[in-house]
């Protein structure tokens, strides 16, 4: 979705081409498989939907990163033709972040000033992805329990999240999705059904032991999300969808998924963070998935995916997507440590409801090339002495050209929100709309300047 490639590997994109749907290799690249590890560092972003509170900063410096856990082709970059499936075990995977399950290492460590870095994590042939069948605990919950406990959060939402296997020409694995609709829409991650590929199958498991085979409706890997249908379904129960932006550090919150294949989990905590800049890798096309996201010490693993993070009201306040994992090895087994990230509802239902019409979904961009920029480098030019976004290129005719932004000024602040790294304006500006003012302050020849500027849309709605 961007309109300038970066000046290097450290640049985020703030661009407008919109990624192509699930499958088209129309645009000359074919679908990266997705036990690819997502560890490499994304080089581009772009800004995109959703109503919310932009991000905070960047997480203290954490350790450095951790070498992917197997092989394959990092997320956005893609091999030169065609992917041919070579003569390999098909692997069962639990998908869990960034592409599968994830490291995510933060902090200057991370190699991009302070980016989430993901090494894939799959099963290494000593197990399986756990199977269950028939019912499970939505026989066993105590729908009498009192209001506000983990009990009747867990009896209201089980029925709204499903099981989702999802079976490609290479590998398979199972993550998790939550209801839309009675008539079976169901809100997932984009990295849970890209496996599947144009001839791959997948299949929804309900929590009364049913299932169905499913059929992708829309995807957008810039916000890590995707939206399937579940073939000849009625009478689902549909999850309550609640506001992130009314969630506060401290507040209790469920987490309810499929980790490692194990239907009908659930698993409490608090939120930890808010507005956490997460990368966890870029498309073919530059851009990065970068998105403000609450940060949770409910237990989240491999197959939570795409599962939903709610109150004690029972509401969903985000979709789990990603973890940090001390993994470090082929053989070891990511898992919780305690800090998990979800995607903010309120960020991507726009977009939810463009995929469920069969649109394109649509960004809101400044139209610009940034990298971090360090008080370390640019002290030395006298020209400015803290964190914040550099712009590298500027796209003609852009509303940050309008506004007078150019190359070499810094951007310090969009709003209220503090912007300390490229990451931090990206995950900003994706939590805006396309058309939505904001007041940027920014620095240009050492003076402060600011404006406000009315946001770019990086397309149209177009069918995907």
């Amino acid at each position: 979705m961007s309109d300038l490639p970066p000046s290097d590997d450290n640049d985020r994109r703030l661009g407008d081409t919109p990624f192509p749907p699930l499958g088209d290799t129309s645009a000359g690249e074919p679908t990266a498989p997705l036990w690819a590890p997502p560890g490499t560092q994304g080089s581009a972003a772009s800004p995109a939907a959703g109503p919310g509170r932009p991000p905070q900063g960047l997480p203290p410096q954490g350790p450095p990163p951790t070498r992917p856990l197997t092989g394959g082709t990092p997320l956005g970059q893609l091999p030169p033709g065609p992917v041919q499936a070579a003569p390999r075990k098909r692997r069962r995977l639990g998908f869990a972040a960034g592409v599968i399950a994830a490291s995510l290492v933060v902090g200057g460590g991370a190699g991009i000033g302070g980016a989430a870095l993901y090494s894939a994590q799959h099963d290494n042939g000593s197990g399986d992805v756990a199977h269950s069948s028939g019912t499970t605990s939505s026989s066993i919950v105590d729908d009498k329990a009192p209001s506000g406990t983990v009990e009747k959060v867990a009896a209201k939402v089980l029925p709204s999240v499903v099981k989702i296997e999802v079976s490609g020409s290479q590998e398979a694995g199972s993550g998790s999705g939550i209801i839309l609709s009675s008539d079976g829409e169901i809100l997932t991650n984009n990295h849970v059904v890209e496996v599947a590929g144009q001839n791959g199958t997948i299949k929804v498991d309900f929590n009364d032991g049913s299932s169905a085979k499913a059929k992708i409706l829309g995807t957008d890997p810039l916000t890590d999300t995707a939206v399937i249908k579940a073939d000849d379904v009625s009478g689902l129960t549909p999850a309550t969808i609640g506001k992130s932006h009314n969630l506060v550090v401290g507040q209790s919150v469920v987490a309810i998924g499929s980790p490692f294949g194990l239907d009908s989990t659930v698993t409490s905590g608090i939120v930890s963070a808010l507005n956490r800049p997460v990368n966890v890798g870029s498309d073919e096309g530059g851009n990065a998935t970068v998105y403000p996201a609450i940060q949770t010490d409910a237990a989240i693993n491999p197959g939570n995916s795409g599962g939903a993070l709610v109150d004690l009201n029972g509401n969903v306040v985000g979709i789990n997507a990603s973890i940090r994992s001390t993994s470090s090895s082929d053989s070891d087994e990511a898992g919780s440590i305690g800090l998990g990230f979800a995607i903010p509802i309120d960020e991507v239902m726009p977009i939810v409801d463009q995929m469920v019409k069969g649109d394109t979904p649509t960004h809101a961009r400044l139209g610009i090339s940034v990298s971090n920029a360090s008080q370390q480098q640019d002290q030395s030019s006298g020209l400015f002495d803290g964190d914040g976004a550099k712009v590298e290129q500027v796209t003609k005719g852009s509303a940050a050209e309008k506004a007078g932004i150019e190359e070499d000024d810094v951007i310090t602040k969009v709003d209220d929100q503090q912007i300390t790294s490229s990451d931090s304006l990206v995950a900003t500006i994706r939590s805006y709309r396309p058309g939505d003012k904001v007041k940027v302050t920014w620095t240009h020849n050492g003076k402060t300047k600011t404006a406000t500027i009315s946001l770019d849309s990086d397309g149209g709605a177009s069918k995907s």
